[in-house]
């Protein structure tokens, strides 16, 4: 893999408005996320419309609670392998909300947010778990701050507001590949 200016060549590319700068802050923490629009249905346009602001929140009534959400994550990752990247990883994606990892708050200003297509319970899939591996190791080359233990899912960082990437996730199978 490739970088330039914080994007990776292998990602489609879809700019998302929903980022700032990085406040000084050196990148040092990757945090493991899982979506999915409506809960539980994959391969929908829906993800992609909520981290550009375009969704339209009345196509589901799931929706509603996400009429004038800002949120991105740097990366998607879906069920087929496909890896869509929405904000530079030099800038600050808004994917980790209110959060703390080892007494330092704000974690959008110094980690790297990755999304995988998916529930808590879906289970991934293979090609989802190839590209996650491939795209840790090269982030891992180009922001060396991110140490294998500062590799966490959204749950670890925000444990009161969510369980993500799940149970469906095998960290055993993703940290000892990486």
């Amino acid at each position: 893999m490739q970088w330039q200016h914080g994007w990776c060549n292998v990602a489609r590319k879809v700019l998302s408005p929903h980022f700032n700068q990085r406040p000084n802050a050196e990148v040092s923490v990757l945090v493991i996320h899982n979506i999915s629009l409506p809960a539980g249905q994959f391969g929908l346009p829906y993800i992609e419309a909520l981290f550009c602001g375009s969704l339209d929140c009345q196509i589901d009534a799931s929706f509603a609670e996400l009429e004038g959400l800002q949120v991105s994550a740097h990366f998607l990752i879906r069920r087929d392998g496909e890896i869509v990247q929405f904000v530079s990883c030099d800038e600050r994606a808004w994917h980790a909300g209110v959060s703390q990892f080892l007494e330092r708050s704000n974690c959008n200003d110094f980690s790297i947010g990755i999304e995988l297509e998916g529930t808590d319970t879906s289970g991934y899939t293979d090609m989802q778990y190839q590209q996650l591996i491939a795209l840790t190791r090269s982030i891992q080359q180009v922001y060396p701050a991110i140490e294998r233990s500062r590799i966490v899912g959204h749950s670890d960082i925000a444990p009161q507001r969510k369980t993500d990437p799940g149970v469906g996730f095998d960290w055993q199978r993703y940290l000892a590949a990486i």
